[in-house]
């Protein structure tokens, strides 16, 4: 009789955040194959797990898929796990399941973390539909391409980004999209957790001259959502007058609609007030 496959999600960064049933499978299986056996005995030893591990990711897919395949056939219990979240979400683990649902092979998935559903979350954008886009290309002209396909996008976005790519994508980012609001959120439950919330050209001057640090997690509204777009120009421009009929410095009156209604005074300035 075959053996199960548990898909088992893991922490993003806060060890406090595995559930009970994830402790008991990797208790309770025969082997674990890991993204990186270091990273996860961290784990490990934090719930006194003894259970063996094996090494499965991006380079050893192909040999590993077959060994994990050959013992799960055998009746050994495999759990699965990436080094953080769920596996196969931008992680390793989509080979071995696709060849485990093809096989007849019983697979059980014990939901845990996601980043990018944990920055979605708290991003305050639309959550209903979303476009999960993962780590866009390496290569400047694929992700020329992708972003261009993501221009009309209306659901709410979300890429993850490493930190020294983090400048060229939000670059990238307002070239293809304009200057949208963004969340972009890093180590995400660790203890220097940080959410940033605002135009992507402000996260542009934000990240400037500074070296990111952490993995990142950026929270796009979509095409449409913005505060800004469903306030009519006529409105904010009426908002501004009546503030300036009132007594107010037309600076100091855009000041204060930006602020009420949530949108950066340059933004403010140059879309409406510019003429």
């Amino acid at each position: 009789m075959a053996g199960t496959l548990y898909i088992v999600g893991t922490p993003i960064g806060n060890l406090g955040d595995i559930s009970f049933r994830a402790i008991d499978a990797l208790k309770n299986a025969d082997i674990i194959a890991c993204e990186d056996t270091r990273h996860t005995k961290i784990l490990l030893d934090r719930y006194s797990i003894k259970t063996a591990t094996t090494s499965y990711h991006k380079f050893n897919i192909r040999s590993k898929t077959r060994h994990i395949m050959d013992q799960l056939k055998t009746g050994r219990n495999v759990a699965l796990v990436s080094d953080a979240g769920m596996p196969g979400i931008s992680d390793p683990g989509q080979e071995l399941i696709g060849d485990a649902a093809a096989s007849g092979i019983r697979i059980e998935v014990i939901p845990g973390p996601s980043a990018s559903i944990s920055a979605l979350s708290l991003s305050g954008f639309g959550s209903g539909r979303f476009a999960f886009e993962g780590f866009l290309p390496v290569k400047p002209s694929q992700r020329k391409g992708r972003l261009q396909a993501l221009t009309k996008e209306q659901r709410t976005i979300i890429i993850y980004e490493a930190p020294h790519r983090l400048a060229r994508t939000l670059e990238a980012l307002i070239g293809s999209l304009g200057d949208r609001r963004v969340c972009v959120a890093r180590e995400l439950t660790k203890k220097f957790e940080e959410v940033s919330r605002g135009r992507i050209s402000e996260m542009i001057d934000k990240f400037a001259g500074v070296r990111p640090k952490g993995e990142f997690v950026i929270v796009i509204e979509g095409k449409g959502e913005s505060s800004f777009v469903k306030t009519s120009e006529d409105r904010l421009v009426g908002l501004v007058d009546d503030l300036a009929k009132a007594g107010f410095q037309k600076s100091e009156a855009v000041k204060i609609v930006a602020k009420r209604m949530n949108i950066p005074k340059n933004t403010l300035y140059r879309d409406t007030l510019g003429n």
